[in-house]
């Protein structure tokens, strides 16, 4: 009864971060780190080392489920899947037809998480201040970077898989906005819809060697230099609410691989510019609303997992 109720809070979990990872410009790692899984997920990522492989090929399956942490991270999976097919209309209704009650509550969401994760800091020093400071300097630059055009050879769909997967698991860094960037996101959408197996084989292989070296690094931060790499991914939250910001005006579109017209690259707006400029009310009201929602529904798992934890 006690291992159901683990992997089924490990279960809404993942699906809090596949909700996330629909949406471009957040982060699945955010959710992770927000809901206390962080660490746990990134041991488990870890574990698919040499020596555990080598239980699958003497067909030690048992072994091999087990040193990898097989119910957490099928769990986690499970709920990811579940969200991505389950809630990818309604997120991308309320992208299209309420974008700023959204954005705002993902940005309720992100800050107040961002400050409680501060709260893992036992002692504040310079390097943890400069590490935050470090930390939302890169995200707001990511997040501000035009995207480029990168080379047509098969090789950098690789080197993009790599890249993107590494956002995916960093706190306020999305790992689609990253493939924009890198002007890969046509590329890999296309290849799902033909499906084009050399590309997505490629893109699948860059994405497992990239997240197998990239969690290693991120744990031994974490174990070795605890305050400032907590600090660091606080850091990369904060600045991620550049790209979360509710008003916006698109200054250039693209062509989706339906042929329809998507926003390519955005510029911040005040709310007051907001009607001027776009032509539509800011609905400050709705945003303020949703902001407190989100902030509100962290202080909850918050609460409830002191809760859990006292009991």
């Amino acid at each position: 009864m006690k291992s159901i109720k683990k992997y089924g809070l490990t279960y809404l979990k993942g699906m809090a971060m596949g909700a996330a990872d629909i949406v471009p410009g957040v982060s699945g790692g955010s959710i992770a780190l927000i809901a206390g899984i962080y660490q746990h997920l990134l041991d488990s990522i870890n574990a698919f080392n040499l020596e555990n492989l080598g239980y699958l090929r003497k067909l030690e399956l048992k072994k091999f489920y087990k040193a990898v942490n097989g119910s957490f991270l099928l769990s986690l999976l499970l709920g990811i899947l579940t969200s991505i097919f389950a809630l990818s209309k309604v997120i991308t209704f309320l992208m299209e037809e309420h974008p700023i009650p959204l954005w705002s509550f993902f940005c309720g969401l992100i800050l107040v998480s961002a400050f409680l994760i501060l709260k893992d800091i036992k002692r504040w020093h310079f390097g943890v201040i400069l590490a935050l400071l470090i930390g939302t300097l890169i995200a707001i630059w990511v997040t501000n970077l035009p995207p480029t055009t990168s080379p047509d050879q098969k090789w950098f769909v690789f080197v993009a898989g790599a890249i993107a997967i590494c956002a995916m698991i960093l706190p306020g860094i999305s790992g689609s906005f990253i493939l924009l960037i890198l002007g890969k996101y046509e590329t890999i959408l296309k290849a799902v819809s033909e499906k084009d197996i050399l590309t997505l084989a490629l893109f699948a292989s860059g994405c497992v060697v990239g997240i197998l070296s990239f969690s290693r690094v991120v744990s031994f931060l974490l174990k070795k230099y605890h305050s400032a790499t907590i600090g660091l991914l606080s850091g990369f939250m904060l600045g991620s609410v550049n790209e979360l910001w509710p008003w916006k005006i698109v200054t250039v579109w693209r062509t989706s691989s339906s042929g329809e017209q998507k926003p390519f690259i955005t510029e911040n707006l005040l709310p007051s510019d907001y009607l001027a400029q776009v032509g539509n009310e800011p609905q400050f009201l709705a945003a303020i609303l949703a902001f407190i929602f989100g902030i509100g529904i962290v202080l909850f798992i918050e609460w409830l997992a002191t809760k859990l934890q006292k009991s």
